[in-house]
């Protein structure tokens, strides 16, 4: 009895999918974007430095942090709140589309928790011990979702569009009428749409 041999089809080279070309993203988008990204990488990295130094609660640093870390975390968080300021209505007019995806609301979320319970504390309860407020709880709990979502939301933008659409937020490139002269006419725009 002879083998049956089974044939699998050729496929159509013209049929094979083409790498996705970089999408261009709004360049007041990838400015808030990039603010957002760079405070929020400096002010989880003095969180974990002054959580080590000052709390203890998971664990202590082998060394002693010398210098005014609090008031550094402080300052990056106010700068951040800042940023939020245009960020915010940024997100919930031009961006609203993107917030329909977890991956991109869940970030921001944690990121306005961890602001907003930041600006709520004194700057030195952490060197008085004095850490069972709940603002500082509430700070603890955005850090940790922020540790979470942010890989979430990056994983959420490779899986979308792959290294090209994670790439674009990077892009210098800038289109004809995207500007920062031009931003204000684009927010003007979206609202005069919503009428």
């Amino acid at each position: 009895m002879a083998a049956r041999v089974t044939r699998m089809p050729v496929m159509n080279p013209s049929l094979q999918r083409l790498p996705m070309a970089a999408p261009y993203q709004p360049s007041l988008l990838r400015v808030l974007h990039g603010a957002s990204a760079v405070l929020v990488a400096i002010g989880w990295i003095t969180g974990l430095l002054l959580l080590g130094s000052f709390d203890g609660r998971w664990g202590r640093l082998p060394f002693t942090l010398d210098g005014e870390w609090i008031e550094w975390h402080g300052r990056v968080g106010l700068l951040l709140a800042l940023v939020l300021l245009l960020f915010v209505p940024y997100a919930l007019t031009l961006g609203a589309g993107r917030l329909r995806r977890f991956a991109n609301s869940l970030p921001l979320l944690a990121l306005l928790l961890a602001v907003g319970s930041g600006l709520q504390m004194e700057s030195e309860f952490l060197v008085n011990h004095a850490t069972t407020p709940l603002p500082y709880a509430l700070h603890l709990t955005a850090w940790l979702l922020l540790a979470v979502s942010v890989p979430l939301h990056l994983i959420g933008a490779v899986r979308r569009g792959g290294w090209p659409l994670a790439a674009s937020m990077l892009s210098l490139q800038l289109r004809t009428h995207d500007g920062p002269l031009h931003w204000p006419g684009q927010l003007l725009g979206y609202v005069r749409r919503g009428r």
